[in-house]
């Protein structure tokens, strides 16, 4: 009997017991080149629910400095010591790209909080795992186009970051400006860490384009519109949605004046029709965000992570119902869960996933807007 009973104890010692609360495991760039994305962030983990699908959540939050080696180390930290369920973040393209195997083979379902398409299309294989809140640069980039062709841009170049960020919105913009009839006439890249491009930017101004597209984000995408103030380029200058924060207008200043800057419609919430299906939404976020101590203004950045909680919100409580938080059962079910997500209206948009779909936003969850005054307004 004794030996009997030793050998139930160690059965029981050895299976690791289901966890009794959600864990969920945040990946920010609060440091580093993309520190302006990720700090916001990083705040508005202070406000998020302590409940989310009416079960208990831990959120344990990790900061990658805006490195792809970093996030990989903190992911495994996240996934085999804290046994998290689920993943938000990175930040990053970058970041999240370099996720994809890590989340994929150990069954962690992950909503990144990065704008490239490359995350989550297609759909299968590694990135059946992986969902998305921003807006991806193809989206965006046909909102940056029409208006492009309203106000009859002829000619067009481009300078990006480097990295799978900056090559993919060239890429999209190249393709689009070339079938609308724009000749593209310069493309250039520069690191996130550059402190100079002037040399970028000689070569493109000395084609005289009509217009400029910067596919940088954060912080780092001021520089080259400095140096085009500097230069004084008079053309029409744009920019991503990943430049949506007002620490990007407080590095770039007076040299920002004028930029187009597709967004989500959480930047320009109180300028919103009452009839947008995401102005509730935002004015809720923007609430709360602001009332955070030392938070400051809105940051679309921010509100990607309020729109991961509200998925998940939806997601938890339809697989709370088929297996336990902590298991293999329970990830494999929110998998599912969050993928089967439809009508969750954020701050940015509304969210209807689906198999071939793992960001779920439409025309909704775009606006373009203009910095005036240093600050944005909403362009009809």
């Amino acid at each position: 009997m004794n030996k009997l009973i030793v050998a139930l104890v160690a059965a029981v010692s050895w299976a690791a017991p289901a966890l009794a609360e959600v864990r969920i495991g945040i990946i920010v760039s609060a440091t580093g080149p993309a520190a302006s994305v990720g700090v916001t962030q990083q705040r508005t983990v202070s406000v998020l629910p302590p409940k989310l699908g009416g079960q208990d959540v831990r959120y344990i939050l990790m900061d990658d400095a805006s490195d792809t080696s970093t996030s990989i180390t903190v992911a495994r930290k996240l996934i085999t010591e804290d046994r998290v369920d689920v993943i938000v973040g990175p930040s990053l393209t970058p970041n999240s790209l370099a996720l994809l195997d890590i989340v994929a083979e150990t069954g962690t379902p992950m909503i990144s909080l990065a704008g490239s398409a490359l995350i989550v299309e297609p759909p299968v294989d590694r990135r059946r795992w992986v969902f998305k809140t921003p807006q991806s640069d193809a989206q965006m980039a046909s909102i940056v186009l029409d208006h492009m062709k309203r106000r009859s841009i002829k000619s067009l170049a481009l300078i990006g970051f480097n990295d799978a960020y900056g090559e993919g919105w060239i890429k999209v913009m190249t393709a689009l400006a070339e079938a609308a009839g724009i000749k593209v006439v310069g493309s250039e890249r520069y690191q996130r860490t550059d402190s100079s491009v002037l040399g970028q930017i000689l070569k493109i101004t000395s084609q005289s384009p009509d217009a400029i597209f910067i596919a940088a984000s954060g912080t780092p995408a001021a520089l080259p519109q400095m140096t085009l103030a500097d230069r004084g380029y008079k053309g029409v200058v744009y920019q991503t949605h990943g430049v949506a924060n007002n620490d990007f207008l407080r590095i770039g200043g007076k040299a920002l004046e004028g930029t187009f800057v597709p967004a989500g419609p959480v930047l320009v919430a109180e300028q919103l029709p009452d009839s947008h299906p995401a102005k509730a939404a935002a004015l809720d976020f923007v609430r709360r965000y602001e009332a955070i101590p030392g938070g400051g203004a809105r940051s679309t950045f921010a509100a990607y992570l309020w729109d991961a909680q509200l998925i998940l919100d939806r997601a938890i409580a339809a697989a709370a119902v088929k297996a336990q938080p902590g298991t293999d059962a329970f990830r494999i079910a929110l998998r599912d869960a969050i993928e089967a997500t439809s009508d969750v209206a954020g701050p940015n948009g509304v969210y209807n996933m689906s198999f071939t779909d793992h960001l779920g936003l439409d025309e909704r969850s775009r606006v373009m807007t203009q910095i005036v005054n240093g600050g944005w307004r909403l362009v009809p």
